[in-house]
């Protein structure tokens, strides 16, 4: 057919269309050209009409674009539009569907967006000797072509007009003298727009965890751990980097003193920044004198647990190392003043938490122990970490989750003390320790068995109760009721509210990607939702009753390998950050402050409803439209089964429940 004014009738998914071969071919190089000329086989209906099976709808606009090239966008789904639109080849009405959906994103992020860390330069293996090293701040920041040069990876996203690869300028790197700063202006964005960069990035440069610790972060890849510190004049810049570890680091803990660096009579070549990597059994502990230029690092020492080391924290200055292997449960305490290393083994460790100087463990028996840290100096001759039973659980039920709460009364009287716990049968229990209950031990306060799953997390805070089940990370939550600051039973505990925030991250990957709650307990807190493994998109959401206060997307489209929120204490306000580690290698940052406080206001009353009363709060998780469009990326049939605990001996009080 070589006549332009020919009709061509089509049948779009049973609904016929009549329009004329010029009509349909005057964009080149588009599927109907490929169609019409014979390079694409046709199929026809009874009619005679050729049959293309997608959306008449969509390609009814696309079809009046082509017509009079304009086209109406109201009521119109954007994305799907676009994807149609790419179907067919129809380059120049994709453009502008890309453009418009552009509008709403921009490589500096929105207003919630904080910093960029692009990734440092990885250290040379020669630097990974165990004896004190030093390296100079300004040896840490890289120079504009050795970061390109070693920022060869993909974005991996849908949007393809966002920048690639943000690479700051040596002058932005040098601010201050110390590496970069804080501010979203880092780079030129628009300088590698549109560049297509073949993704040769290794796995095992991706950010793996980040742990945070007053104005201090680390940030660990597979190797090595970078150090940034927050100031309000240079923003974040690099201090230090870890010698490269020879095993694949698994976990890390900081420990850093408050304080500005350097002011007369202070003590400025003292250890203010301490470093734990935990790698298979071992520890290695590293201290950091940040207030001297070079930075000085010592190797405090390498410490073998025994057992493969789950958890790594920071109590106080005590570094501990613990390990729930079923009966083989290991602890290992490094105190500070005494410079000892000590291991014992600890009965069925389940799940722990931490209170001021004392160490809470919860076991597989239905135990409650603790450890207090602040008696070591005092008995570590004696190689025992005095472990001491606080509670047993009345059924004797696994406990699988725990929190403990220190009233404002608890610094005066020291006996002010209250605890949740949840089990392996789903029960949600609290226990109380009053003035008036001294010598007696925690009491038990209430008991809920409102899950039917094992109780993954659990937390208790001056307002609320929230606790969390295995079934998908089901949220049940209460509000609590204090008199005098004690935890009272008038009116009681109420139900607050109940949802899901859906995660299908493998459990391997689930200790630095913890959903919370984040947040301390005199304030509002909240869970960072991550619904699927490789997504740049992150949904947060108040734990008191699941309301979204903000979606958080990366500004480079890069996909969020671990996250975590961190309390800065700002001289200008505090601040509560999320904290973004990515595939790229990368770091982002968001301040979450404003939105929490306006989502947890109280919401306006309903008409008819007592005073002071909420309106009901729809669930403030992914909607469904944007619950498809995140497991799009996602193989349903290879995501792992929702986290439980590890299969603990039965109670002969209940039997095991499905989870």
């Amino acid at each position: 057919m070589s006549n332009y004014q020919e009709i061509v009738n089509l049948n779009i998914g049973g609904t016929r269309f009549a329009t004329s071969w010029h009509t349909l071919t005057w964009v080149p190089d588009t599927f109907f050209t490929a169609l019409l000329s014979g390079r694409i086989p046709t199929v026809r209906d009874e009619t005679g009409a050729i049959f293309i099976d997608r959306d008449p709808n969509l390609f009814g606009l696309i079809l009046n674009f082509l017509r009079t090239r304009d086209i109406d966008l109201n009521n119109v789904n954007i994305r799907a539009l676009r994807h149609e639109c790419d179907y067919f080849g129809i380059t120049p009405l994709s453009r502008r569907l890309a453009l418009c959906d552009e509008m709403n994103h921009s490589s500096c992020g929105d207003v919630l967006f904080y910093g960029y860390l692009p990734p440092p330069l990885t250290p040379s293996p020669s630097n990974s000797g165990k004896n004190s090293n030093s390296g100079s701040r300004k040896n840490l920041t890289a120079s504009n072509s050795e970061l390109a040069a070693s920022r060869t990876h993909s974005r991996n996203s849908s949007l393809d007009l966002r920048t690639v690869g943000r690479v700051p300028s040596q002058d932005q790197l040098s601010r201050c003298g110390r590496g970069h700063s804080r501010a979203a202006s880092l780079g030129n964005a628009d300088s590698q727009k549109g560049l297509r960069v073949e993704n040769t990035w290794s796995e095992n440069a991706k950010v793996q965890i980040i742990k945070a610790h007053h104005n201090w972060i680390a940030v660990a890849y597979s190797h090595f751990v970078t150090g940034y510190r927050l100031t309000d004049s240079c923003g974040w810049y690099v201090v230090f980097q870890s010698p490269v570890q020879e095993s694949t680091i698994e976990r890390i803990a900081l420990n850093a003193k408050t304080g500005g660096a350097t002011t007369s009579g202070s003590n400025s070549s003292g250890t203010d920044v301490m470093l734990g990597i935990a790698s298979g059994l071992f520890v290695r502990l590293w201290a950091f004198s940040t207030h001297t230029e070079p930075v000085r690092r010592t190797l405090i020492g390498t410490f073998n647990l025994g057992v493969r080391v789950e958890h790594l924290l920071f109590v106080g200055p005590q570094l501990v190392a613990l390990s729930g292997a079923g009966s083989r449960s290991k602890a290992g305490v490094w105190h500070t003043s005494t410079q000892h290393w000590q291991t014992q083994d600890v009965a069925h460790l389940t799940t722990y938490d931490t209170a001021g100087s004392f160490l809470l463990l919860g076991t597989a028996t239905g135990a409650i122990n603790y450890i207090d840290m602040q008696k070591f100096p005092l008995r570590m001759k004696d190689n025992d970490l005095l472990v001491t039973q606080l509670y047993k659980d009345p059924n004797q039920e696994p406990i699988t989750a725990i929190s403990v709460y220190l009233t404002p009364k608890t610094s005066l009287c020291g006996n002010w003390l209250e605890i949740a716990y949840g089990t392996r049968y789903g029960s949600v229990r609290v226990i109380v320790q009053h003035p008036e209950t001294v010598g007696h031990g925690p009491q038990l306060f209430q008991t809920f068995t409102v899950h039917q799953s094992p109780v993954t997390k659990v937390s208790l805070s001056e307002n609320y109760l929230i606790s969390v089940c295995s079934e998908y990370n089901h949220v049940r939550s209460w509000r609590v009721t204090r008199f005098r600051g004690m935890i009272s039973t008038q009116p009681g505990t109420t139900p607050k509210a109940a949802f899901k925030v859906l995660a299908l991250e493998a459990p391997t990957a689930q200790p630095h990607n913890d959903s919370g709650p984040y947040g301390e307990q005199d304030e509002e807190q909240i869970f960072i939702q991550k619904v699927v493994p490789d997504t740049d998109t992150l949904y947060v959401r108040l734990a008191s009753n699941g309301k979204r206060v903000c979606t958080i997307r990366s500004v480079d489209g890069s996909p969020v390998s671990c996250f975590v929120v961190a309390e800065c204490e700002g001289a200008l306000r505090p601040r509560r950050l999320l904290l973004c580690g990515h595939r790229s290698g990368a770091t982002q940052m968001w301040d979450l402050t404003a939105p929490i406080d306006k989502a947890a206001k109280p919401s306006q009353t309903v008409g008819g409803s007592g005073e002071g009363e909420e309106s009901p709060i729809a669930d403030g998780g992914p909607s469904p439209d944007e619950l498809v469009r995140l497991l799009s990326a996602c193989d349903l049939d290879a995501s792992p089964a929702p986290p439980t605990p590890a299969i603990l001996p039965t109670s002969p009080n209940r039997p095991i429940q499905a989870p």
